[in-house]
């Protein structure tokens, strides 16, 4: 499915806040396993790491998603707009 570069969401000061700073807390996790690696930290500690950042990568998905679900897909079906269930269903199709 093609990225849909026309759309936007609209997302509040306080929405917008959290997700970057979950980013950014991401983005620092990356390179905290960065420094591991280049201090030849042990593989376990960096795979621990590396997990860790998976569930927090995921996390932000999950939160997106349902904030997508709740505003996105309602709107569009109120307006009419059935297809919007094919999007819902490859984004699912995407998280398994």
């Amino acid at each position: 499915m093609k990225a849909k570069h026309n759309l936007t969401t609209i997302r509040n000061d306080e929405e917008k806040l959290d997700l970057c700073k979950r980013i950014n807390r991401i983005q620092g996790q990356i390179n905290g396993i960065k420094n591991m690696i280049e201090n030849n930290r042990y593989c376990d500690d960096i795979l621990i790491q590396l997990s860790a950042v998976d569930k927090a990568i995921k996390s932000l998905a999950n939160q997106i998603l349902n904030r997508h679900l709740h505003t996105c897909i309602i709107e569009n079906i109120k307006n009419g707009n059935e297809s919007v269930i094919d999007e819902i269903s490859d984004l699912f199709k995407r998280f398994q």
